[in-house]
């Protein structure tokens, strides 16, 4: 975050890599504007057309600190960025104090060009309940196969349930936990879904 323009003031931007294969995408805030720079393209996006900002909690293959940030416009169109960029098939680069610090100024910058925008935290509710009963569900049959797996004397099965119980809920759980759709104040950044605010 160390861009400036020709008055040598700086301006918050945040450059990430979404995929392992792809352009760097840069977000540049420029007065009321969302300067986005795909490498191909450069787009203009006025914050008063956002009516939503949606914080996520969206782990990688890679990396269990996955954090998105989704806004949402007036036409219907989503523009999505997260705290994870890929420097390789196999390697990311996490920057949160960064992320925290360019999310915090968009979100000051949003809620200047327009008071009425909604900031939601967690997935949309019948997501996140989905997300809920397939978690649960999957729970209680591994319990259900461990249990039967040890009345029956096959303890290496019933290990086996207990091994990939525990796995899932300590994939599953922070899911639920963290994407629990609640609403935000106008312009609230919350520090359990956007990483790294500095520590006074």
């Amino acid at each position: 975050m160390d861009s400036a323009v020709d008055d040598d003031t700086p301006l918050p931007y945040w450059r990430q890599r979404p995929k392992p294969i792809g352009f760097e995408i840069a977000y540049r805030l420029k007065g009321d504007m969302l300067e986005i720079d795909s490498t191909r393209k450069v787009d203009q996006v006025r914050l008063s057309a956002v009516e939503q900002v949606r914080f996520l909690y969206a782990p990688s293959n890679v990396s269990s600190k996955g954090f998105r940030t989704q806004l949402r416009l007036s036409d219907g169109k989503t523009i999505t960025f997260g705290n994870l960029s890929w420097r390789s098939l196999t390697d990311i680069d996490r920057d949160d104090a960064r992320y925290h610090a360019f999310v915090s100024a968009l979100s000051a910058a949003i809620t200047r060009a327009n008071p009425q925008a909604r900031f939601l935290a967690g997935k949309p509710y019948l997501l996140w309940l989905a997300l809920v009963l397939a978690g649960g569900g999957a729970m209680v049959m591994l319990t259900f196969f461990s249990l039967r797996a040890l009345q029956q004397g096959a303890t290496a099965a019933a290990g086996l349930g207990i091994l990939l119980a525990a796995a899932s809920f300590w994939q599953v759980w922070p899911m639920i936990r963290l994407n629990r759709p609640r609403d935000l104040a106008t312009g609230e950044v919350p520090d359990d879904l956007v990483p790294g605010r500095p520590q006074s």
